[in-house]
C-alpha cells in the first residue's frame, strides 16, 4: 500500500469493529491519508484476513482482538496503543450488532448483548480514549444509524441502542468541546456490509423494495460511509460537533406517504 501523505498523516486513530464492512472501509481509507490505524474487532480470522489483504501497510497498521463490552480490557488496550504510538487522535467507535425482534419478543439476554456492543462498548471505549484524546486535541466518531432516528419493525433493542448512541454523541459533544475534543456520528441507511449483502443478493422482494423507498435507488456501499466519517474525523470538520449526519441515500428525507398528484 502507497503512504499517500494526507489528512491523516502522523495521526494514530483506533477503529473499533475495524476489519470488515464499514469498519474496514474505515481502515482502508485512513492507511490510504497517512494514518497510523489501530483496527480492533473480535474475530481472529477476520483480523487475519484484512492484515493479508493489506501487506504494504507495514508498522502503520495494528491489529488487535478485543470485545467492546469488556471495559477493563478496552482500557487496557487504549492505553497499550498510546504507550506503544505515542498518541491518539481519533477515535471511530463503530462496533456493533444487530438482533430482530419487538420488545415482546425480545429475551434478556439478547437485549443485553445489543446494548452491551452497541452502546456500552461506545461507552467503554469513549471513556478510555478521552483523556487522550483531550492531550491532542482529537475527535471521536461514532457509526450510529437511522434506526436511532426512528424506529423500524421489529427492531426493539437495535433502535433503542443506537437512539442511545445519537443522544451520548451530543453529551460528549457538549462535555468535551471546551477542552478541544469534537464528538460525532453518522447514521448509515441500508449498507451492503457481510451482513446484509447475503439477504439482499438472496431476496429480490428485500432488494426491490429498498430500491424503491430510497431516493437514490440503491443501499449504500461501506466505502460511502466510510467517506463521512473520515470527513468527520478530519479537520475539514474543524467547526462541527455534536452532529448526528444520517448517510442513508435520501431515506430519511421523505415521509413515505403516496404520491397524491
Amino acid at each position: 500500500m502507497q503512504h499517500i501523505p494526507s489528512r491523516f498523516a502522523s495521526k494514530v486513530v483506533l477503529v473499533t469493529g475495524g476489519v470488515s464492512g464499514i469498519g474496514g472501509a474505515v481502515s482502508e481509507r485512513l492507511l490510504a491519508e497517512g494514518a497510523t490505524v489501530v483496527a480492533v474487532d473480535v474475530a481472529p480470522q477476520t483480523i487475519d484476513r484484512f492484515v493479508a489483504e493489506h501487506p504494504d501497510a507495514g508498522d502503520r497498521l495494528d491489529t488487535r482482538l478485543l470485545d467492546v463490552t469488556d471495559a477493563a480490557a478496552v482500557t487496557a488496550t487504549v492505553d497499550d496503543v498510546v504507550r506503544v504510538h505515542g498518541r491518539l487522535d481519533v477515535l471511530v467507535a463503530n462496533a456493533g450488532v444487530g438482533a430482530a425482534g419487538a420488545v415482546a419478543d425480545v429475551d434478556d439476554d439478547t437485549w443485553r448483548f445489543v446494548m452491551g456492543v452497541d452502546l456500552d462498548g461506545v461507552f467503554h471505549v469513549a471513556r478510555a480514549a478521552l483523556p487522550h484524546l483531550v492531550a491532542s486535541g482529537g475527535s471521536i466518531v461514532s457509526t450510529a444509524s437511522i434506526s436511532g432516528m426512528g424506529g423500524d419493525s421489529a427492531m426493539a433493542a437495535y433502535n433503542a441502542a443506537k437512539g442511545a448512541v445519537i443522544n451520548l454523541t451530543r453529551s460528549m459533544a457538549v462535555d468535551y468541546g471546551h477542552q478541544g475534543v469534537r464528538v460525532n456520528a453518522v447514521a448509515p441507511g441500508p449498507v451492503a456490509t457481510p451482513l446484509l449483502r447475503p439477504i439482499l443478493d438472496g431476496n429480490a422482494e428485500v432488494r426491490d423494495a429498498y430500491a424503491e423507498r430510497i431516493p437514490l435507488g440503491r443501499v449504500g456501499d461501506p466505502d460511502e460511509i466510510a467517506a463521512a466519517i473520515l470527513f468527520l474525523a478530519s479537520d475539514d470538520a474543524s467547526y462541527v460537533s455534536g452532529v448526528t449526519l444520517p448517510v442513508d441515500g435520501g431515506l430519511t428525507s421523505w415521509t413515505a406517504q403516496p404520491a397524491l398528484y
